[in-house]
């Protein structure tokens, strides 16, 4: 039993339009601990989800009082989180109650890989965790900083954590943006056992803020995030903090902000931070990705920024939309011409080799 007497506390989303996510709010009280669960789907499932419920109250010691539930089609993970988020917001404290684990939660972190396209998720939003391998991302990102309200932090930190256990994404990095300073820290010690390949980490400008990281979470590849003119400024610095570090990305939304100059489709504003990127990552031998493309309904615009990007040298670019995703892997993607003409470079260098030339021609060209 808890030692102090607990509050009243609720966590989740209820209403017509909630999928995939569950209400719980917890009433202390005297009397042995009454559950009172409806479900759309009770007929099936009203005994898992008691029991899921209860397993937490468990482990919390939690017997006393009344929990009420009005679920909407939560599975497993998203039950634990939910009423384990309550039940700490009630004052109670206990272990991390994980669901059942995923076989796909268990493949390795592969430092090499393509990083063309990396979907963002908000992390406090169940429906679009558990269905986002299906686009398959080269990384899908379960956000906890700008897509979650500061009230919700707490909540989206424990779904992210189950999601991490419980979900597969398939061929998708399994990626995770977690907050700046001590909060994501804390975001850090609570998801770092459970598998995230990669962390991102939001407006780094020292590198102080990467050792941290990397100190906490020892085993996760790191992904800076320059979103201001000292981090620009230190690119470098940063790019080279720590082995961990795989690749450098920028924010333009919220460089353009500091900089006081409103992001353009053209990116004059933007064109020497943009570089300077592309420039530190190559040195430090790190991956350079670009920021996203926030117009999700611009198909052509889309099409030209990545263009654009790719020219300074990016590797892959950041995306808002599920949609985007087939159209930046194109645009990330050497052409059969490219692939061809790689190809006879290769050969026409080992012919030389072979031959014990320094240079060969290739058409009109030397290589």
């Amino acid at each position: 039993m808890q030692a102090s007497p607990l509050n009243a506390a609720a966590a989740g989303s209820r209403g017509d339009r909630v999928r995939s996510d569950l209400w719980v709010g917890y009433e202390p009280g005297d009397g042995p601990l009454e559950l009172a669960v409806r479900s759309k789907v009770d007929y099936l499932y009203a005994d898992a989800i008691e029991a899921a419920v209860r397993r937490v109250a468990d482990a919390f010691g939690v017997g006393t009082g009344r929990l009420e539930v009005d679920d909407a089609g939560a599975l497993e993970w998203v039950i634990l989180a939910r009423v384990e988020t309550c039940l700490r917001r009630a004052g109670a404290e206990g272990p991390a109650v994980l669901p059942s684990a995923h076989d796909g939660a268990t493949v390795p972190v592969r430092r090499e890989r393509l990083r063309r396209s990396r979907l963002y998720v908000p992390g406090n939003q169940p429906k679009l965790m558990a269905s986002a391998g299906l686009y398959e991302a080269d990384g899908i990102i379960l956000d906890l900083e700008d897509s979650v309200p500061p009230a919700e932090k707490d909540a989206a930190r424990v779904l992210v954590r189950n999601a991490l256990v419980a979900l597969d994404w398939g061929v998708s990095e399994r990626m995770v943006r977690v907050n700046q300073g001590e909060v994501g820290l804390e975001d850090l010690r609570e998801i770092a056992p459970h598998n995230p390949h990669l962390v991102l980490l939001p407006k780094v400008e020292d590198p102080i803020q990467v050792q941290r990281a990397a100190e906490v979470a020892p085993k996760v590849l790191l992904m800076p995030i320059l979103e201001s003119p000292a981090g620009i400024h230190r690119a470098f610095e940063v790019a080279a903090a720590h082995p961990s570090v795989v690749a450098l990305t920028l924010g333009l939304e919220d460089l353009s902000a500091e900089l006081g100059a409103p992001r353009t489709e053209e990116g004059a504003e933007s064109f020497l931070a943009r570089q300077q990127t592309v420039y530190a990552a190559r040195a430090a031998g790190v991956q350079p990705i670009a920021s996203v493309y926030s117009d999700i309904r611009d198909e052509a615009g889309l099409q030209a920024y990545v263009a654009r990007e790719r020219g300074l040298g990016f590797d892959g670019i950041g995306c808002i939309h599920p949609r985007q995703i087939p159209e930046v892997h194109r645009g990330f993607t050497p052409s059969d011409a490219q692939i061809e003409r790689a190809t006879a470079v290769v050969r026409a260098a080992r012919d030389a080799e072979a031959r014990g030339l320094g240079a060969v021609a290739l058409g009109s060209k030397m290589v």
